[in-house]
């Protein structure tokens, strides 16, 4: 794949991107991109896995507060062909998958305000960029990330597109990877969350199991808290190959398969943490789940 080959204009694009408008952040918006920044930064340090923390330094995400994407992209572009493009807030499924398929990353321009640090309900511009681009930076997560927006495009017209959210969701998301120095980081939902690197990878409350893409699509996930499951992958490139494949047939399967709840586990789970659910239980807020645009919609604590 030549990943530096010109992409022509797409429908989606021209639809639904804006300018970032980069002149336009005020001295607390910045204040806030930094806040944030160096709090993840040195949390993620240990925890990230290698690609992510390469991808920060590639990009250089902090050389003076929020980054105009007009720094960052022709950075990004000459490592993987991609591109961070803004957009005005959630946007339809079919442009989200045609961005995606044309190596085009959809980023809020908004930031959160400085009162609401730890927790928003839809994703701003530092969830976007900060927890998502680093890994665009990666061939074999950019290569997988293309082959996601493509199978959701084929998706559209087979009723499986909660099924292809959730395989999103645990891995884009809220993704670990098995390394030889132990579990670590590369969803972007924990990544940009600091009570949530934490929490994933290190409490007792969360199944850890190992991944597998049919188990991943039958599992409901929460979109309001932290989760009860992490699926984790000994590899980018596995990741890429069990999902560079026809889905036909594991649709087929999840035609025949009962829906999981987010604690379950099953006897041909191959688990590496038997959660105990205590921040579960404890929590008082409901479960739900929504379709690859609300997997964009909802943003980790």
């Amino acid at each position: 794949m030549n990943v530096h080959a010109a992409v022509a204009p797409l429908k989606a694009e021209a639809e639904f991107a804006i300018d970032q408008d980069w002149a336009g952040y005020s001295a607390d918006d910045h204040r806030v991109w930094s806040t944030l920044y160096q709090r993840q930064c040195a949390l993620l340090t240990p925890r990230a896995c290698d690609a992510f923390l390469r991808g920060l330094g590639a990009l250089d995400l902090n050389s003076g507060g929020i980054p105009d994407f007009a720094a960052i992209n022709p950075r990004l572009e000459s490592l993987t062909g991609w591109r961070v493009v803004a957009v005005p807030g959630l946007i339809p499924d079919e442009a989200f998958f045609d961005l995606l398929a044309h190596r085009r990353f959809p980023a809020a321009r908004f930031i959160r305000d400085p009162q609401a640090l730890d927790y928003l309900s839809e994703p701003d511009i530092f969830h976007d960029v900060f927890g998502h681009v680093p890994m665009l930076t990666d061939p074999v997560f950019a290569d997988y990330m293309q082959a996601y927006g493509k199978g959701g495009l084929r998706a559209l017209g087979v009723d499986h597109l909660h099924h292809l959210a959730r395989l999103y969701w645990y891995t884009v998301e809220f993704g670990l990877m098995r390394t030889e120095a132990g579990l670590k980081i590369y969803g972007a939902g924990v990544a940009s969350s600091a009570a949530e690197t934490v929490f994933a990878l290190e409490d007792p409350s969360p199944n850890r199991l190992v991944f597998d893409v049919l188990r991943v699509m039958r599992t409901r996930y929460r979109i309001d808290d932290f989760q009860q499951t992490y699926f984790v992958i000994p590899s980018l490139e596995a990741l890429l190959e069990a999902t560079l494949q026809d889905f036909a047939p594991v649709y087929a399967a999840l035609e025949a398969a009962p829906d999981l709840a987010p604690e379950a586990v099953t006897p041909g789970d191959e688990v590496l943490t038997l959660g105990t659910q205590a921040y579960a239980s404890a929590s008082p807020h409901p479960l739900g789940e929504g379709d690859p645009e609300g997997v964009e919609g909802a943003a980790a604590p």
